[in-house]
């Protein structure tokens, strides 16, 4: 979600996408071989909506044009700048003759109109009032079809995180010109999983952090960002311990003027107004090909990915719909090399290959008419673990079996079930010290925290850790993980992290030819992690306060894995219930989160089940 993540072609110079002298020779190719023009293009309402163009000077053949619909800006603006799309990987599709279209989507810079986060899509319109994200790419890719130079009737569109948002809503849109889209990293469900919150929690950090300059209102179209003072802090731990309670942070900060910001208050539970908002809800009857992709390792907008994915194949099975999901961080394929995050080395330069080998075919198939896609996987998946790319018919694939991995007395994970009589770990949860999602002092938020060792948190008493024998054989999962928590606590609300972790043997090491010098023998590698709010754990529109000491059953899903545990490797689950400042801390109090103050936090006893009645356990999908 944020923005300098996002921007179709960034201007980011990308070790290993080209070496300068290369990067030299290509900035005078485009130069000498692509033109820009800018235009407004009006809309059914009247609105306008400013739209950047770089078009091929070639002019004896027709040209498929690549759109991307954005919040984030066409910028540099003036025909006379160019974007330095020589710098990122798009620059592939300049050299295959695209016209590359960037639009500043409804009320954002040099747009017309009002602005709304995450717009929802009408099904039955009936006015030229009655507009969405869908009507507003339908009128644009009208208008381009019918005035962009040379083109060949045939649009595409791409984008990644909010831009993936627009994409997905394009793809709605019903308009024959459109014959590919590429959801990329999508939002999503902004109450489910997508950056601003997860299963009901807040993610102060994240959204605090975007929302403070994106939220800003502006007054009318500009070319600029808004002006805005970021809080002033090195540690984001005791930052955000100082700025307290999102009611606390609202006073301080202005919340009452920050776009999305302002609104959460009036909608903490799942609504009609979180509903509204899903795309996952509306993808029926989706014309164009789809290939969504995604990051494992994505820490904005892992569920978006799979969800926009299962939603087409489930609401829209007639729709030719492909994923691929590789060992990425957010937007990880169109700026990295794809090879390595933090301290995990993935064996190969995973990137070069999705562009060479899946995105630029894709769509050079339906826009151009070259190569053949036909036979491409349903689902095209990098198995970290064991650094293989794999292709399956579905996903999850068919052969996974859920298996049942579950918690035992002195930290130990075992497939056999509890025989004892009634066991329980315990752990007192304290809001005001609450456990840091990473081990490491800095300001913004880390990507690299999605497979950032964990062995921080195995040392702390608020954290129960549980870890299996050395694996005998090499154990794939490819989906879902299931938390299934027997828990009682001494309050009547709070919050449950669940983490599957990789443990390597304690003489590992990586080549000395990588020099990756953090020490890898015993590592803890997060593979992946999810936080429940408690008072979900029946409804999400109907939330539930816990009757202090009676046990109750908190179940839910983590999104999907694919990695492989390798033989003499071991699998850890942890079990927390803050993880800060990542997550918002639950006042542990049945009381409305986006109200509490400090003074409102109280600790917690959780207890965690593990005996032959309440058996506490994760549910792995173990790939066959």
């Amino acid at each position: 979600m944020k923005k300098y993540f996002l921007v179709a072609f960034a201007s980011i110079i990308a070790s290993g996408f080209a070496s300068s002298q290369k990067v030299n020779a290509d900035s005078v190719w485009v130069m000498n071989n692509y033109y820009k023009i800018e235009r407004s293009i009006p809309m059914r309402d009247g609105v306008k909506l400013f739209t950047s163009m770089y078009v091929p000077k070639d002019t004896m053949h027709k040209h498929p044009m690549l759109m991307n619909r954005t919040p984030y800006s066409c910028q540099p603006y003036g025909e006379a700048k160019f974007r330095k799309v020589w710098y990122s990987p798009y620059m592939a599709y300049f050299k295959e003759g695209y016209i590359m279209i960037t639009q500043d989507v409804r009320g954002k810079y040099m747009s017309e109109g009002t602005f709304v986060d995450v717009r929802p899509f009408i099904k039955d319109k009936k006015t030229n009032s009655d507009i969405d994200e869908a009507s507003d790419t339908y009128d644009a890719i009208d208008w381009l079809v019918k005035n962009a130079p040379h083109n060949n009737g045939n649009v595409g569109m791409f984008g990644i995180s909010y831009p993936g948002f627009y994409a997905t809503m394009g793809a709605l849109c019903g308009h024959p010109a459109l014959k590919a889209v590429s959801p990329q990293a999508p939002v999503t469900d902004w109450f489910m999983g997508d950056d601003t919150h997860h299963k009901g929690v807040l993610f102060i950090m994240d959204e605090f952090d975007f929302d403070l300059p994106f939220g800003m209102p502006r007054h009318g179209p500009t070319t600029t960002d808004a002006d805005v003072q970021e809080v002033a802090g090195d540690d984001n731990y005791q930052l955000y311990l100082n700025m307290g309670t999102y009611a606390e942070i609202s006073k301080k900060y202005g919340g009452d003027s920050i776009g999305f910001w302002k609104e959460l208050v009036n909608h903490p539970d799942y609504d009609n107004w979180w509903k509204d908002r899903d795309p996952r809800r509306v993808l029926e009857n989706v014309k164009p090909a789809i290939m969504v992709t995604g990051g494992l390792f994505d820490a904005e907008d892992l569920y978006g990915t799979f969800g926009t994915y299962k939603a087409i194949k489930k609401l829209s099975p007639a729709t030719n719909c492909k994923i691929v999901e590789g060992p990425w961080f957010h937007g990880g394929w169109a700026r990295s090399g794809g090879d390595r995050l933090g301290n995990v080395y993935f064996g190969s330069r995973t990137s070069d290959y999705y562009m060479k080998n899946i995105e630029v075919p894709f769509f050079n198939y339906y826009l151009k008419g070259e190569g053949d896609v036909s036979k491409q996987a349903d689902a095209t998946v990098f198995v970290t673990g064991e650094d293989n790319w794999h292709t399956f018919a579905q996903w999850p694939p068919q052969t996974v079996v859920p298996t049942d991995l579950y918690f035992h007395a002195n930290g130990k994970l075992s497939f056999e079930k509890p025989s004892t009589a009634e066991i329980a770990d315990t752990y007192i949860s304290d809001p005001m010290k609450p456990v840091p999602y990473t081990e490491t002092v800095h300001r913004d938020r880390t990507r690299e925290y999605m497979c950032d060792d964990q062995r921080f948190a195995s040392r702390r008493t608020d954290v129960l850790t549980y870890e299996t024998d050395t694996l005998r054989n090499d154990m794939t999962l490819t989906g879902p993980v299931v938390a299934d928590l027997l828990t009682s606590i001494t309050t009547t609300d709070a919050d449950f992290v669940v983490k599957v972790i990789d443990v390597f043997p304690d003489n590992f090491k990586y080549p000395d030819s990588l020099k990756m010098e953090y020490p890898m023998g015993g590592y803890q590698m997060l593979v992946r992690a999810e936080i429940m709010r408690g008072r979900y754990r029946n409804s999400f529109e109907k939330p539930e306060a816990f009757v202090p000491g009676k046990i109750s059953e908190v179940k839910y899903e983590l999104p999907d894995v694919a990695h492989t545990f390798l033989k003499g490797h071991r699998i850890m689950i942890q079990i927390q219930s803050t993880w800060f400042p990542l997550a918002d801390r639950n006042p542990q109090q049945f009381i409305n989160p986006y109200t509490s103050l400090t003074k409102d936090f109280v600790k917690s006893t959780i207890s965690i089940y593990h005996n032959a009645v309440n058996a506490s356990k994760v549910v792995l999908p173990v790939l066959k």
